[in-house]
């Protein structure tokens, strides 16, 4: 059996060298380095597969996050409504724009953000809603929009854990995640499932100028060479991670079966386990994308699996161990305990296991495996 990868980028690039090589290369001899022809012509693909009118690269997600709240002109001291259990990026730009955080519980299945939280958390001051997509699955985007449209928020989708995925309305209608609130972003952190070389990330919207603001933005506040017409940043997307990105696209679909088919594989080796909760889907099957596979524990040593798992050559992640509410620079007065018991809890109980589109089906044997082996003692 093949050493166990919690990401196993190593094995994909074998399957695409042929294609990342020569495009790298060419890179480097045309020295079209920042916004060359690469980077567009990733733009324009990104934009067909997503069905949206503007993709923005830029440098990282957590750029894309910041430059998709600047864009929307969100002044200080506006409250912005995001989940408590995710990565601290989500609330970092809000807090670095001097807007006002306002964290909620998630939901206890798929760990994505409650919209009856949303409802209490509204006051006067609230101005956008910023759903996390974790863990590969889309938050209940026709209800979060539903709220928003109520009372004229804006909603910024961070979709840094699941593009590709495709979120299902209730009436039949189909739109990948990242394209249905004002605007969204997106990491292209190597370990995503479409992935660079390095960092990258991209702003996406429907908005025709609020992506002309945004284009603005990402390049110092210049439409035009030496003349500053907004406030911006330096956050661009170097062509080589551009050339990477595009051919990653075209695989994109087949490494989400391929995530998707592991996880099966997984749910269906540990389903008659009580201790463990199998991860939850919602709607149709690709809605998920499986940036993570992350049980619940019920009544388990979750420092001891680790441990366990580690001993045996199998990595593994707890994703997220602390809250942001009780970070020390997300920490508010404002905060009551009792209003985060679904997060309190996920804390102690999640279990991230390896997830990538190299896993085969010896390694899945194993893992779960091992976990049966701890769970019956």
């Amino acid at each position: 059996m093949k050493k166990i990868q919690m990401v196993d980028l190593k094995g994909q690039y074998k399957g695409i060298k042929d294609a990342v090589n020569p495009a790298i290369q060419e890179i480097i001899e045309n020295t079209s380095f920042i916004n060359g022809p690469k980077v567009h012509e990733f733009q324009k693909n990104l934009e067909n597969y997503l069905g949206v009118k503007h993709v923005i690269p830029c440098a990282n997600g957590t750029d894309a996050l910041q430059i998709a709240m600047m864009g929307l002109g969100l002044k200080p001291g506006d409250e912005v409504i995001t989940a408590d259990f995710t990565f601290a990026a989500t609330v970092e730009v809000i807090a670095l724009l001097q807007l006002t955080p306002v964290l909620v519980d998630v939901n206890p299945d798929d760990f994505n953000i409650d919209v009856e939280a949303i409802k209490k958390a509204i006051t006067p001051k609230t101005k956008a809603i910023v759903p996390v997509h974790l863990f590969g699955q889309s938050a209940n985007m026709e209800a979060i929009m539903d709220i928003a449209k109520e009372h004229n928020l804006f909603v910024i989708e961070d979709n840094a854990q699941a593009i590709g995925a495709t979120y299902t309305f209730s009436n039949g209608q189909k739109a990948k995640a990242g394209t249905i609130g004002d605007v969204a972003s997106t990491s292209f952190f190597p370990s995503k499932n479409l992935g660079g070389y390095g960092d990258g990330g991209a702003i996406f919207t429907n908005n025709d100028e609020l992506a002309h603001t945004i284009r603005g933005i990402v390049n110092h506040g210049m439409y035009e060479r030496y003349h500053h017409d907004v406030v911006g940043v330096n956050s661009r997307l170097d062509s080589i991670q551009a050339a990477v990105l595009d051919i990653k696209l075209k695989h994109l679909d087949g490494y989400n079966k391929a995530r998707r088919e592991a996880a099966n594989k997984y749910t269906e080796a540990l389903k008659g386990l009580d201790k463990i909760t199998t991860p939850f889907e919602y709607g149709a099957p690709d809605n998920h994308v499986y940036h993570q596979y992350t049980l619940k524990l019920n009544g388990v040593d979750r420092d001891g699996l680790v441990k366990f798992l580690n001993k045996n050559d199998i990595p593994c992640g707890v994703y997220y161990p602390i809250p942001l509410h009780k970070q020390k620079a997300y920490e508010d007065s404002r905060y009551n305990e009792a209003d985060f018991v679904v997060t309190n809890q996920l804390i102690k109980d999640v279990i991230s296991l390896p997830m990538h589109t190299e896993l085969d089906d010896e390694q899945i044997t194993f893992i779960t495996s091992k976990i049966i082996e701890f769970i019956n003692g």
